[in-house]
């Protein structure tokens, strides 16, 4: 359930009291954002210990990383080692009821025209049922074959890209184009492209066109230079496509662990630019059920005061992609960890019918 498993190199041993005191002062804090003092933890923990004992276990709890002092407030608040201990030694999970995974169920198994509407359609139902930020890695296929290719004349030297990918899945796109085209230009070379490689895998069309074809563009005649142009156009914007999508990064402005300006335009960069986050994707795809990274764990400045709770998804055992909340460090583990877990599990089902 973790990225890291704790191990007793990591984690000094703690007595069932001192796990017990943890404990409580997490979850107060996830409940009410404030830095938990030491008379508010001997009144939540139900242990019969005064306030001074209470505070020499906190000043201990501080001295073994799990829990810092802000310095606006005499109280204390969790660390990201605190989080972690706390995760995988003493989070008691909820499980979500059938109700609850019986509306996620209908709306993952709503007709969608593709892969990435329905990663959308998720990454959406993620955001809303957490009130974080919901993020779905597109599917993963290990070969995209290209069946059919339409371009369509718009205005302002832009053409309608209608591609049919694998066996049903539709793709449209705008392309931007170097000059005007006509309707009988990009017939002709939607011809020539369906005609050459209908049936062939995408890169199998990229090295053919965007690399022999590519050095040889001045000797070629009209109809080929114009395939070329909607070649490049049309298959590098398919290599370069979405990765995963998200949503619901609005929803992080109202967590004030987050409301920092420079912390918010770090993190909406980090979204843009996607090279981080798919990283740590990465890191998921090849694991087991359902990864948390806390703050620094994740490797990234931007997520640095963030968690990541990710789950990847199957369809006939091979693993297509991961899905997963961005949220705060002081996020509900208890409830996002089981519907990450279980959206994972509905939307493997739903490919899996759906192939």
């Amino acid at each position: 359930m973790s990225s890291t498993e704790a191990t007793p190199a990591k984690h000094p041993a703690l007595n069932e009291r001192t796990q017990h005191l943890l404990k409580a002062l997490v979850e107060r804090y996830i409940r009410d954002g404030q830095p938990v003092g030491s008379r508010t933890l001997a009144r939540d923990a139900g242990l019969d210990l005064s306030p001074a004992t209470v505070r020499n276990v906190m000043a201990d709890l501080e001295e073994f990383g799990y829990l810092r002092a802000p310095h606006t407030s005499a109280g204390r608040v969790p660390t990201a080692r605190g989080y972690r201990f706390f995760i995988d030694a003493l989070l008691n999970l909820r499980p979500l009821d059938e109700q609850a995974i019986e509306t996620l169920r209908r709306r993952i198994d709503q007709p969608v025209q593709n892969s990435a509407e329905l990663a959308r359609s998720v990454s959406d139902l993620l955001s809303g049922v957490t009130h974080l930020a919901g993020v779905v890695m597109l599917p993963r296929r290990n070969v995209i074959t290209l069946r059919h290719v339409e371009f369509l004349p718009l205005s302002e030297n832009r053409v309608l890209v209608i591609l049919v990918l694998n066996n049903q899945e539709v793709q449209n796109r705008i392309i931007q184009t170097r000059r005007p085209y006509n309707a009988t230009e990009l017939q002709q070379a939607a011809n020539y492209l369906n005609a050459q490689f209908a049936g062939k895998n995408l890169q199998q069309v990229r090295d053919v066109l965007l690399c022999d074809l590519r050095e040889t563009r001045d000797s070629l005649d009209r109809l080929m230079q114009t395939v070329v142009e909607m070649a490049e156009q049309t298959f590098e914007v398919e290599a370069n496509s979405e990765d995963y999508v998200v949503a619901g990064q609005t929803h992080l402005m109202q967590c004030t662990d987050l409301s920092d300006l420079d912390k918010l335009r770090q993190l909406f960069d980090a979204f843009n630019h996607k090279r981080d986050l798919l990283h740590l994707f990465d890191q998921s795809l090849h694991a087991d059920g359902v990864q948390i990274f806390i703050g620094e764990e994740s490797g990234f400045e931007a997520l640095k005061g963030c968690s990541v709770v990710t789950a990847p998804y199957t369809v006939e055992g091979q693993v297509l992609g991961v899905l997963g909340v961005i949220g705060p460090t002081r996020m509900a583990y208890d409830r996002v960890i089981p519907v990450v877990d279980v959206t994972a599990r509905l939307l493997a089902a739903a490919l899996n019918s759906r192939d």
